[in-house]
């Protein structure tokens, strides 16, 4: 496609556009009450990682300018003006919306109080509570003009406190750290005449900061909380003399004190403080101070009170235990070797994988376990598993990736866990991350091994499932399990890289066989064929892939695509991607799913997959997509999309504008809640399940 200029979204920008879709789902209306509030949190959380790892990045290409537009497409500096002004513009819509629920929460007899709406008989409850439990785990910080300012931790909120001698009347500041780590930052006062009430930790140290500091002949005159975010990459040095170990424990240290990236303080602070505050802080206007509300730290307000009513929550849906899998009476790999199964998280519960991996380990007849891990969960019924199956003498190689984000410290307490029980741990590839979701189990039956495997788009844990959609793939088809087993062997062995028919590894031959169903499509679509694509993935990045999906669309290829998060690609622009439409489905789950789906001259081809079209995924992953081959599985995976296609509810249209508009029924149509009819649709189709007695297909 010779043409200059293509358009493009700077993923940066389009991750805030995300997340703004996030902050309407807790404006939304026809959201539970309760649910509302802890959409406000997900986007606070989502905005204290965005600035933890993608603004830190950002921020130190400064130095390059200009030599930095080819690797993020724009002037360094130019991409943190505009991130400032949207957080900004966001910021300011999430303190109407705050405001708003608590106005809405007070109709519904649940009262969030600061400390100065207390009445005498709350006021005694608040300070009681305060010696009891409080006063043991704050520990105040004196600041002096003339000395460094403490080092602050990342993920805290602090309250900055202006204090006056009560001999000389000098003021002076403290700083004090809520401290949410070691209890909850809502207090639940006794409810009165069907009325809730709340009041936040930091305004129970509010009320009673004067008591905290008398003992110095000291009052405190006001406060204000404030946090600050750090750059959160870690630097892990290329010197393979050190155990790779050692160096994700010596990052991790190094991240607690990272570059700080942003400060948000109470925008009702008077500026002598501001301006202490950004002085002993070492932060400048590029490193975005940001004014907000009375309160940071809103991802606490996941664990918002279970209070009032019940139709202030989600209704709580029952997981689909699925027929194949759910008689603990019949064997969950023998139902494997019937047939392929596809499991489709949360509808279905977690407990089914559990539950493989657990009979695995009794199995008599099962002799070997491998599997991926990238993000475990605390007290991992997974990890449990496969030392049970230690223990029943199985041979176990867990391959462990340390440089999972954030959960890296939780997986090298499970790899030391599972090697002191005697299991091969293998810690990932040098240079190139496993992200893949594979396990495979051996089995000798009738002097032959059989092989069981599991090719998933999530994690193997038990948490995120609840609220993660994803999907699992369960086949014993014997094509597809000699090639996990080859992922296997190179973990083992870095130089077998092995060759791949029904699977798609990054980075060997993942990007070329997409390329190459593209590239099938345009030529059916120039030929007059039926071509169409249906992608659906949580980010949209790589150039390369864009612009073939551009010259497939002019072409006259009919591109669909639900994407959650980032989507580079910009939709329906005349001449470059009229043939392209895209939605972004935000609700109660957290859409994680990557399917794609090629017309394939009427031979439809479908895959699962762990990896998002991202350079990263598609060239400096361990990735691995599969080729659904079970009819039955290809059309479950078809009526899937269909349906996440019609939702007419929860979507949002995708196009150059960024302006995020519900996709709203048509006149006469029906109201489509995707994940709603997604469920439904499994519940249907389990009923109509029957075990098979078949051939493992060759």
């Amino acid at each position: 496609m010779k043409r200059k200029n293509l358009p493009y979204i700077n993923r940066e920008i389009a991750w805030l556009s995300f997340n703004e879709r996030v902050l309407q789902e807790a404006a939304d209306p026809s959201t539970p009450l309760l649910e509302r509030v802890k959409f406000l949190a997900i986007y606070s959380n989502n905005r204290d990682e965005f600035y933890r790892v993608r603004v830190a990045t950002i921020k130190r290409m400064l130095p390059l300018g200009k030599r930095a537009i080819p690797l993020i497409g724009a002037n360094p500096g130019d991409v943190l003006d505009t991130i400032l002004k949207r957080v900004l513009e966001q910021q300011k819509r999430f303190e109407e919306i705050y405001q708003d629920l608590l106005k809405e929460l007070k109709h519904q007899k649940i009262f969030m109080l600061h400390e100065k709406e207390l009445d005498e008989k709350q006021q005694v409850l608040v300070r009681d509570f305060f010696h009891e439990k409080v006063i043991s785990n704050i520990f105040p910080i004196l600041l002096d003009e003339n000395k460094p300012f403490p080092s602050l931790r990342d993920k805290s909120s602090y309250l900055f406190i202006r204090l006056q001698s009560l001999v000389t009347l000098k003021t002076s500041y403290a700083l004090i750290e809520v401290p949410t780590r070691t209890m909850s930052r809502f207090y639940i006062l006794p409810k009165e005449f069907e009325k809730h009430y709340i009041i936040l930790l930091d305004d129970v140290i509010r009320f009673c900061a004067d008591e905290i500091f008398s003992v110095l002949g000291m009052k405190a005159l006001d406060s204000y909380n404030i946090k600050l975010t750090r750059d959160a990459e870690l630097e892990i040095d290329n010197d393979l003399s050190h155990n790779i170990v050692d160096k994700i424990s010596k990052g991790l240290k190094r991240r607690k004190k990272g570059l700080p990236v942003r400060l948000v303080f109470d925008g009702a602070m008077p500026d002598d403080m501001k301006s202490f505050l950004i002085k002993k802080t070492n932060l400048t206007k590029k490193d975005a101070p940001i004014p907000g509300g009375r309160y940071h730290n809103f991802k606490d307000f996941i664990d918002f009170p279970d209070v009032g009513r019940k139709d202030l929550h989600y209704k709580k849906v029952k997981p689909i235990e699925h027929k194949l899998l759910s008689n603990y009476r019949t064997s969950s790999l023998q139902a494997m070797r019937n047939q392929d199964i596809l499991l489709v998280f949360p509808y279905h519960p977690f407990d089914h994988i559990i539950g493989i991996l657990r009979e695995a380990s009794m199995d008599p007849l099962v002799e070997d376990i491998k599997i991926t891990i990238y993000r475990l969960a605390d007290s991992s019924k997974i990890a449990n598993a496969l030392i049970n199956a230690l223990k029943n003498g199985k041979k176990v190689t867990m391959v462990v990736e340390l440089q999972a984000r954030f959960d890296e410290e939780n997986n090298l307490y499970w790899a030391n866990k599972l090697q002191e029980e005697g299991a091969t741990i293998i810690y990932g590839v040098p240079k190139l991350k496993v992200h893949s979701k594979l396990f495979l189990i051996t089995a000798r039956e009738k002097g032959k091994l059989v092989q069981y495997a599991h090719i998933g788009t999530g994690n193997f844990n038990e948490r995120s499932a609840r609220i993660y959609t994803d999907c699992s793939l369960l086949t014993c088809d014997k094509k597809i399990c000699k090639e996990v087993s080859r992922v296997f062997e190179f973990f083992g062995d870095n130089f077998k890289v092995g060759h791949y028919k029904q699977l798609a590894v990054a980075p060997f031959n993942m990007r070329s066989t997409f390329v190459k169903q593209i590239n099938r499509e345009i030529a059916n679509a120039e030929a007059g064929k039926k071509a169409w694509i249906i992608l659906k993935v949580n980010n949209l990045v790589d150039r390369s892939m864009i612009n073939l999906l551009y010259k497939a669309s002019l072409a006259g290829v009919k591109i669909k695509l639900i994407i959650r998060g980032i989507c580079s690609l910009v939709c329906g622009v005349e001449g470059i991607s009229d043939n392209i439409e895209g939605v972004s489905i935000v609700d109660k789950y957290l859409e994680h799913m990557r399917i794609f789906a090629f017309a394939n001259g009427g031979e439809e081809k479908y895959y699962l997959s762990s990896a998002d079209w991202m350079t990263r995924n598609l060239d400096h992953r361990c990735e691995v997509a599969v080729q659904v081959r079970d009819k039955n599985v290809q059309k479950m995976l078809k009526n899937i999309l269909d349906i996440q296609l019609s939702g007419n509810t929860k979507a949002r249209i995708l196009d150059e504008t960024l302006s995020n508009k519900y996709k709203r029924p048509k006149a006469h149509e029906e109201k489509i809640r995707a994940q709603d009819e997604v469920y439904n649709y499994l519940l249907e189709t389990n009923k109509h399940l029957h075990p098979l007695k078949q051939a493992v297909t060759e």
